[in-house]
């Protein structure tokens, strides 16, 4: 039997979608507003979900505070209230797009997680945008 466990969370953060190698111009046609050399920022949602074989000794997939803790270690502290092209270094060479953002973050947690449990992602950047990403 496989069950589900999820954790919410937020971070706020301004980004900048552009590419150094294209012109302006031509940031400009593909990310418009986006491309503000001033930033912009977002109240970004995010859900963690790993799922998994629910332990027989405990009735946990995993401990929510455990994963809770992860989540704040990892992501949070991480990127709440920075800019992610400038303060987070895993976007010194990657347009931070919301699916470039949700990679980043499986990245961040998979290595905290138990190989035998599968890890979701799902950030939201808007309360209707959002993607998700499971490693695949």
């Amino acid at each position: 039997m496989q069950v589900t466990v999820s954790r919410k969370a937020h971070f706020n953060a301004a980004h900048r979608l552009y590419r150094k190698d294209w012109s302006m111009e031509k940031n400009d046609t593909v990310f418009g507003k986006c491309n503000n050399p001033n930033f912009h920022g977002h109240n970004y949602e995010l859900i963690v979900s790993v799922k998994g074989a629910i332990d027989p000794e405990t009735g946990f997939v995993i401990d929510i505070k455990i994963l809770a803790d992860l989540i704040k270690e990892h992501i949070e502290d991480a990127f709440d209230h920075k800019n992610l092209n400038l303060d987070v270094p895993a976007f010194k060479d990657l347009n931070p797009t919301a699916e470039n953002i949700a990679v980043v973050i499986w990245q961040l947690l998979r290595p905290h997680i138990d190989v035998t449990k599968q890890l979701e992602i799902t950030l939201y950047e808007t309360p209707r945008n959002f993607v998700t990403y499971n490693g695949n």
